[in-house]
């Protein structure tokens, strides 16, 4: 019998990416899985073109129903692509409107960390960036010699005031204006100083102020959140003792700099959208590649319930998408989508009010997701990892179908607890597992056996449920 799964809103793209996540959704998840109240649409280019880009609407309206998304990459063409495709126009990003679409205040990019795998950081690393404003909300014009002036006019149009006006010499110009939002910043800023206090790490704003001191407005909001909410808390769990007790600010050349020197993780950054958007594409090359990092765009309905896009760091792999279709084996990392898909899954549980401790489709993630990571520290990972001896694109993925298929419950307690420390269903799920074996488990795990998981390894609790089954098994 299939699990069954919450509402969802699923965003097919396209390339390498798209085949990867098809072959995902043969193998890994619709054997063990009902999907039938998930809601699927194809934002590739062409669909879009064919649909007259009402697909794209139809997308995000479903999204801020449902409030719970998972996006494949999809391909925003430039103007080759467009005539390679044959499109006819040039279709703007799907990004942007849906980031406008589901009232986004923040892009999150998290390092993704693999037990047994040593990557760029050590520890976590946490990354939030303005969703939406600055160059990505752009108007240009290309122009020849002359003055350009840029004038601010009010809601009610009363009220007009110059804001530039310079002239502009060469015979071909660009002329670019954009504007940044700030009404959102305070709502950014407890998200952000949050999700730090809670993972036990460092915060620091990032901006270039210095010179462009439009920005100064943005570290201004952010350090009066700090200061007014959060700064004693972070002093008592001496998240500051390294930056004088205060919030610090980083310039963002500093910023570009201390990414590649802190190793050692344990540290978050806030940043504008395009200063988030090339530092965590940084962040990514040190940890690895982007298949180690995970984005996740936070937006909010009309009634205050948060909407949440889930999606890998990477684009659609279209080097690889070329060989493939020549009939090159591939070796792609889907790390950074199946960890996107689960926690989708895994928000559309919480959505759903079934978040209990042996919710079945919570327990099947921390399945997946403990055998993924194991299988890639133990070798079996693809040829990013391995080189050579690294599996294809499809062997990987037929490799953790066999692995799903064949688990006994035990091993499945096992696996997950092993990945534990990366996976908040480790201890439900051996507590499942232990509901076969005990009468009345619950007062059990509560009184007993809760607080000694939560301060034992994976190995040592291994060999305590090993001998427990024993046990169980020599009194009957």
């Amino acid at each position: 019998v299939k699990i069954k799964a919450p509402k969802m809103v699923y965003i097919v793209g396209e390339e390498m990416t798209a085949y990867v996540m098809r072959l995902v959704l043969q193998l890994l998840i619709e054997p063990h899985v009902d999907i039938s109240q998930w809601r699927f649409f194809d934002l590739s280019c062409k669909n879009r073109r064919d649909t007259g880009d009402h697909v794209l609407e139809e997308a995000i309206e479903a999204g801020k129903e449902c409030a719970c998304i998972f996006k494949e990459p999809t391909i925003t063409p430039d103007q080759d692509q467009v005539i390679e495709m044959g499109l006819g126009i040039a279709l703007p990003s799907p990004n942007g409107a849906m980031r406008r679409g589901f009232n986004g205040f923040t892009v999150s990019r998290d390092t993704i960390h693999v037990e047994g795998l040593d990557l760029g950081y050590r520890n976590q690393v946490l990354f939030d960036r303005q969703a939406v404003g600055g160059e990505y909300s752009a108007g240009w014009k290309m122009v020849g010699p002359g003055r350009v002036r840029t004038t601010w006019c009010s809601a009610d149009g009363e009220t007009t005031e110059v804001l530039t006006e310079f002239a502009v010499s060469d015979s071909q110009n660009s002329v670019v204006t954009y504007w940044n939002p700030l009404d959102h910043v305070e709502k950014l800023a407890h998200f952000f100083f949050k999700r730090c206090y809670d993972a036990k790490v460092t915060p620091y704003v990032t901006t270039k102020k210095t010179v462009f001191k439009w920005q100064e407005e943005f570290w201004q909001r952010m350090k009066k959140c700090f200061n007014s909410h959060y700064r004693d808390k972070f002093r008592k769990a001496g998240l500051l003792s390294c930056c004088g007790g205060e919030l610090t600010h980083l310039l963002t050349d500093n910023a570009a700099m201390q990414l590649i020197n802190w190793r050692g993780g344990k540290f978050g950054m806030v940043a504008h959208n395009y200063d988030g958007d090339w530092l965590t594409d940084e962040m990514a090359q040190v940890h690895q590649s982007p298949g180690f990092i995970m984005s996740t765009l936070v937006g909010s309905k009309r009634n205050g319930v948060t909407i949440k896009m889930f999606e890998a760091c990477h684009g659609t792999a279209a080097d690889m998408w070329r060989s493939h279709r020549q009939g090159k084996a591939t070796s792609f990392n889907p790390l950074g989508l199946l960890t996107a898909l689960l926690s989708a899954i895994e928000y559309s549980i919480e959505l759903s009010a079934e978040q209990h401790e042996d919710n079945d489709l919570l327990i099947f993630t921390g399945k997946l997701r403990s055998e993924v990571h194991l299988a890639m520290a133990s070798g079996k990972g693809t040829k990013d990892l391995y080189r050579e001896k690294g599996l294809t694109t499809e062997e990987f993925l037929q490799y953790i179908a066999t692995r799903m298929a064949n688990l006994t419950d035990a091993q499945c307690s096992t696996a997950m607890l092993a990945d534990r420390k990366r996976s908040k269903v480790g201890c439900t799920s051996t507590m499942v597992y232990l509901k076969s074996l005990v009468p009345d488990v619950s007062g059990l795990y509560r009184k007993s056996l809760k607080p000694l998981l939560d301060h034992l390894d994976a190995t040592r609790i291994s060999f305590l449920l090993v001998g427990a089954f024993i046990l169980v098994k020599f009194k009957q």
